[in-house]
């Protein structure tokens, strides 16, 4: 199995349409997709808001489209945080949070650690998540700073279904926690 992430933006520092893609593909095949198109707007030195659309796709259910509101910032202590509210038909809401924190080893070497919660507002069987907490990642990556715009990365990742998420999978025949090992690149331009 392999997974893509990425994001890229257009416009200035104050206003930006930004695009936010992440999946997996198994065997050729796309398995699992989420994408996000949104408008960023800077409201301090160190915030903005988003506010947008967001897309799901799985191989054997129904798409999901979403509206999307949420801020992104560094916050004190330089942790980066990217917290996502989201609403969709039927009643449908879910809430994602992120942070991130670097600790620089040196000039060009540094660890990252990384957590990612889920939170969902009711079931969704045909998607296999309950509601509640529905699942967390945590993981650690070390970065090379190549130059500013190239950094390639290694690390492992934990992540888990919890509640009646971890229920659907495990009637499904996955696993409720698993281990990964990452690798890729960062780069800007």
């Amino acid at each position: 199995m392999a997974a893509y992430e990425g994001e890229a933006w257009y416009g200035s520092t104050y206003n930006r349409a930004v695009i936010k893609a992440e999946g997996d593909v198994a065997g050729g095949k796309l398995q699992e997709s989420e994408t996000q198109l949104l408008w960023r707007h800077a409201v301090s030195t160190f915030w903005d808001t988003e506010l947008g659309f967001r897309f799901d796709h799985a191989d054997g259910a129904p798409n999901r489209e979403w509206l999307a509101f949420g801020f992104k910032g560094l916050a004190p202590y330089w942790f980066e945080v990217d917290a996502t509210a989201y609403v969709g038909p039927s009643g449908r809401t879910a809430l994602a949070l992120e942070a991130e924190y670097d600790i620089r080893l040196t000039q060009k070497l540094y660890l990252q650690s990384r957590m990612e919660v889920n939170f969902h507002g009711k079931d969704d069987e045909r998607w296999g998540i309950g509601s509640g907490l529905t699942d967390g990642t945590a993981g650690l990556r070390v970065k090379y700073e190549i130059t500013r715009q190239l950094v390639p990365y290694v690390g492992v990742e934990w992540a888990s279904k919890f509640s009646k998420t971890a229920d659907y999978a495990r009637a499904a025949g996955e696993s409720r926690q698993e281990t990964r090992f990452v690798t890729g690149l960062s780069f800007r331009f």
